[in-house]
Order: structure tokens, then sequence, then C-alpha cells
């Protein structure tokens, strides 16, 4: 009897293979190679394919997955995928599920803080210029730490210990873990919006050591930027002498340890007293020496002669205004005589110069010239109309209508009012006017040349 072929589905053949790769793989795996077409979907998936030199594999990571990486992968990047092969049945292909996905040679986190730190000093956001000055003698400061940690002693000992007369007020927030840096953002900025209220000099943001991871939420960029937009000067205290974040150098003041904070922000009272007892002490020697000095010199003016008889500028005074009075009414006599001097003086020479004999010649003078000028002017205007009348009578005879006295007329054309001097110069039909003598006029009309 023939043997019976046995027929599958395309479903069945992706579901076969798909039980032999379970059962010949292992669960998990990491695979290193090169990114290849990366994309990030709508959805939040990410779909990509690692290569070498020889070969391919797809590759799916799911967007719960994709959250939680520290870097931004882009084609090139050489990575370690960790995860398990499946089959995808509806497309026919097996592909790698990842589930974890770091650079390869370095840390994701070590990455992505080297990207942070060179895309803000990119910015400018580390520059000095930027940088807010600290209180020299801050009496509200504000702490943001996590109230069940030891950073919160260690801070709260080392101002105590060195400035014991600031009132401290603590913010707590999660300094550790998922949301912990925009936790510690959202604080800054509320603060900042209300420390009109608060009244805060300066502000400690800081937590204990720890690894990288543990203190990244002080590398991320939403906390780089509240404290680098904070009105109030910032001093980050994070970790140990070795740890450097992203907040240490926004800030604009950092301390190697949450102990060294208070090194930072405060002044040691002892050394405050210290000044102020050496200022006081300088102050008092030159109070003192200027007193000193001060009395000397008063010594010397109560010896003086003014202090021993005050009276004496008095009647000295007395005695200048006297010389000064007596000065005065000597020039006045004086000036008085030399005056009537001059006046008699002028009163003889105007005796010698009769004055009044000379104003009779004068008059004498001044009608002989007025008649003069009467005669002049009279001859002047005869001899004018003579010349006038003789104008006249030339330009009466050159008048044209002079002629017209004795027995002569003038005919002009009436349309036209040119004059009539020729037969030539009207036709037959034409209107004239003649004018004669008397401002009387004539109007005929030319019947026959």
């Amino acid at each position: 009897m023939p043997k019976t072929t046995q027929i599958y589905t395309v479903s069945q053949v992706n579901s076969l293979i798909k039980v032999a790769l379970e059962e010949c793989l292992p669960p998990q795996l990491t695979v290193r190679g090169e990114v290849s077409d990366w994309k990030h979907h709508t959805s939040g998936h990410c779909y990509f394919s690692l290569k070498d030199e020889s070969g391919i594999l797809p590759c799916v990571m799911w967007a719960s997955k994709f959250r939680t990486l520290k870097f931004a992968p882009e084609d090139g990047m050489a990575v370690l995928a960790t995860g398990y092969i499946d089959v995808y049945t509806v497309g026919g292909k097996y592909q790698l599920y990842v589930e974890k996905l770091e650079p390869a040679g370095i840390g994701a986190l070590q990455l992505a803080f080297e990207r942070m730190l060179a895309k803000l000093q990119s910015e400018g956001i580390f520059d000095d210029a930027h940088k807010k000055p600290l209180p020299r003698y801050p009496m509200r400061i504000g702490i943001l730490t996590s109230e069940s940690g030891a950073a919160l002693h260690d801070i709260i000992d080392s101002i105590r210990s060195r400035w014991p007369c600031a009132r401290l007020f603590l913010c707590p927030v999660p300094v550790q873990g998922e949301g912990a840096a925009a936790a510690i953002a959202a604080a800054l900025r509320d603060i900042n919006r209300r420390n009109k209220k608060f009244k805060l000099d300066v502000l400690i943001v800081g937590r204990g050591g720890g690894s990288l991871e543990d203190l990244w939420a002080f590398n991320e960029e939403v906390l780089a930027r509240a404290i680098f937009d904070s009105q109030i000067p910032v001093i980050s205290a994070v970790g140990h002498e070795v740890d450097t974040t992203i907040a240490d150098l926004v800030a604009d003041a950092r301390a190697s340890t949450p102990t060294k904070a208070g090194v930072v922000a405060v002044p040691d009272i002892r050394e405050v007293l210290a000044q102020l007892t050496a200022t006081e002490r300088r102050l008092t020697n030159q109070i003192d020496a200027r007193v000193q000095l001060a009395e000397h010199e008063l010594l010397i003016v109560m010896a003086s002669a003014v202090f021993r008889n005050p009276l004496v500028l008095v009647h000295n005074a007395g005695q200048r205004v006297d010389d000064l009075a007596a000065a005065l009414a000597e020039a006045a006599r004086q000036w008085l005589m030399e005056a009537k001097t001059k006046v008699a003086a002028g009163y003889e020479q105007i005796v010698k110069i009769e004055p009044h004999r000379l104003l009779g010649r004068k008059m004498i003078e001044l009608n002989d010239w007025q008649n003069r000028a009467k005669a002049g002017i009279n001859a002047t205007m005869n001899d004018r109309r003579i010349r006038l009348t003789a104008r006249e009578n030339r330009l009466t005879a050159l008048n044209p209508r002079s002629v017209l006295q004795r027995g002569y007329s003038i005919t002009t054309n009436k349309t036209t009012g040119s004059l009539v001097r020729a037969s030539q110069d009207v036709q037959v039909g034409e209107d004239l006017i003649t004018e004669l003598a008397g401002e009387n006029f004539i109007e005929s009309k030319v019947t026959r040349k």
C-alpha cells in the first residue's frame, strides 16, 4: 500500500519551526552586532537588524523595554543585544526579541553620560559666566535630598558645626530610581516660584555615594536645566570625591561630598568671630588715636589768646569798623570838594563863551540859510514848469488826434480796428468808423470803391 504524504499548511510549518527553535536554542542569548535599519515606530516599538561581516539578524524591541534605555541607538553602532529567538508566524520569519541593549565596549550609562555632557557643553550651560555668586553669610538654606539618607545628616552636621545661626529647610525628594530627576527638578522650580515666601539664600541638592546607576538621576537633562534656570544659587553635593555628575557641572558651586557642602555653603563662625574681634580691635585703636589727637588739638586751641580773652576779637572788629567809617567819610568829603571845583570851573567857561550872543548869531545864520533855500526852490520850480510846458506842447503837436481840431478825421475798419489809409484797406460791404473832433464818431458802410 503506497505511503501517504502528509500535507502542512503555512501556519503549521511556521509553528513547527517555532517549536523547534524553542527546543534547540537557549531561552536567552546575547548577540554582538552592528545596528542597521533602525526604526522607532510611533507605537513606541523599535524594529532593526543586527549584522556582521557575513550575516544579518532581524530584531524587535518592545516599547516597555526601550523606555529603560539610557542611550539612543542609531545605525552603525556596535551593541550587545540580550533576548530570545522566536518566530513571527504572520511574517514567516524568525527574529531576536531584545530585552536588553547596551553599547559594545562601553556601558550604556557611561555612553549616555558622555553624550549628555557633550550636548549641554555645546550649549554653554557649564560656562562660568552663567554661575551665580554664593551669598557670603546665608541665613536661610534649603536642602533637597532624601529625608532618610545619611547625606541629610552629613549636610546638617557640617552646617551646624560651622554656622549654627542659619535656618535650614528640608525639601524631601527621591534621589534614586526612575522619576527621581523629574521630582527633584519639579521641587527646584516650585521653590523658585515661591521664594518670595521662603526667602531662601541658597539651595543644596545632593545625596551620598553609589554606582553610576545609583547617581543617574543627577545626570539627567531635566534636572540639569532646572538647576541652570534656578534664580537661587545652587550647590551640588553628590557622591564621593571621585564622583562627578552633570548636576555638579551645571550648579553654581560643587561640594565633593555632602559633608563638604557646609564648607562650601557657609562660613566658619569661629573665623567670622575672629575677624569681627580683629576688626573691633582695629576700630577701637583707630578711635582712641583719633580721640587723643582731637584732645591735643583742643588743648592747643584752648591755650590760644582768643580763648583767654574772647572779647578781644569783638573789640578789634569794632575798632576796624570805626576806622572804615572814618575813611569813608573822608573819601566822601574829598569827592564832594572835587565835584564843586569842577562845577565852578565849568560855569566860568560857560560864562566866557556868552551863549546868548552865540545863540543870536546862529539864529541869524539860520534865517539867512532859510531864505536862500526858499529862493533856490522857487527858481528850480519855475525852471521845471517852463520845461514841462515846452514838453507838453511838443507832445500835443505829436498827438495824432490834434489834427482833428483843424478839420481832419480818422477812419478805422470797425471789424479789424485798423486804420484806413487807402481804398485797398477796405472791401465793399465793410463797416467803417470815422472819428471827428470833440470825440464825435460817424459809422458808415462801403458801397462802392
